[in-house]
């Protein structure tokens, strides 16, 4: 499997189980719950998910799975990468340390991973670094990023005091939406930080996609495998689709395995031509 690297050196999969619209229905609760245990004994070891996934809710669910399997020796903790995401009406100083608080007591967690701000607000971004660091400080998270911020976001954020420790930032990104690729991935790439991409099967579609399946007809694969595998393939990309049932799970991180040729890329490039000029950044 490809890994990615985080600046600090820290290397993580590049395939990891995004948990959005889960926690939103307690009556679906223990099937989320069984299907992150079935993704760790899987392999998995990436969950990304947010407090506004839910409500709150996703974090319980990441936290109940989680705590299972640790019991069950499953996994070890530091084995097991968590990313969550704070509001940005929770993202001043101090609202960032509460609402982390808050994340850390519903995943079970004295430390969370990757803290992000999951979009841009109006608190000013000194601030929201402010309440990062004070985090890092205290243990209680590892590291912190961003989400979608698009590449003038990241220059402004570079020349805030304490922007260079940003760790990443997730964005859509798909061979359906290819705009960050254009100017925003290459910039990370330079500056040696991750793009974690949401939404890698443009939330199903790419998995329908007649032509696209043609082309992984051939590769033994199927449309979903290679729209993740040309997203691991970009380099520095780490991709989260979000999947419940076992059948995708598995499928999914199959793709994990699949090498790309340039023959294929090429290919691919013709079915979803790469941006020729920078597009405002996709966002779900």
């Amino acid at each position: 499997m490809q890994h990615v690297r985080f600046p600090d050196g820290h290397t993580c999969p590049a395939l990891g189980l995004g948990t959005w619209r889960m926690g939103e229905s307690a009556r679906e609760r223990p099937r989320e719950v069984a299907a992150l245990r079935l993704a760790l004994e899987i392999g998995y070891r990436v969950i990304d998910t947010a407090e506004m996934y839910g409500e709150g809710g996703a974090e319980e669910v990441v936290g109940q799975a989680l705590a299972e399997a640790l019991r069950a020796g499953t996994v070890r903790r530091d084995e097991v990468f968590v990313v969550s995401k704070v509001y940005p009406h929770n993202a001043s100083r101090i609202g960032v340390r509460t609402a982390c608080e808050r994340s850390r007591r519903r995943l079970g967690l004295d430390r969370i991973d990757l803290f992000l701000l999951h979009w841009r607000g109006s608190h000013p971004l000194a601030e929201t670094l402010a309440g990062f660091e004070a985090l890092l400080a205290q243990g209680h998270i590892a590291r912190w990023g961003v989400s979608n911020f698009d590449l003038d976001d990241m220059e402004e954020l570079a020349d805030v005091r304490g922007g260079s420790a940003c760790a990443a930032n997730q964005v859509y990104y798909s061979l359906g939406e290819r705009g960050a690729g254009h100017a925003l991935l290459p910039w990370l790439q330079r500056q040696g930080l991750p793009l974690m991409a949401y939404c890698p099967i443009d939330q199903g579609v790419l998995a329908a996609n007649a032509r696209l399946a043609e082309l992984a007809a051939r590769k033994g694969a199927s449309a979903a495998q290679l729209a993740l595998a040309w997203a691991m393939q970009q380099g520095g990309v780490m991709a989260i689709p979000k999947a419940v049932r076992e059948a995708h799970l598995r499928e999914n991180f199959a793709a994990a395995a699949i090498t790309l040729a340039p023959e294929d890329l090429a290919a691919l490039d013709a079915i979803f031509p790469p941006p020729r000029r920078k597009t405002a950044l996709a966002m779900v």
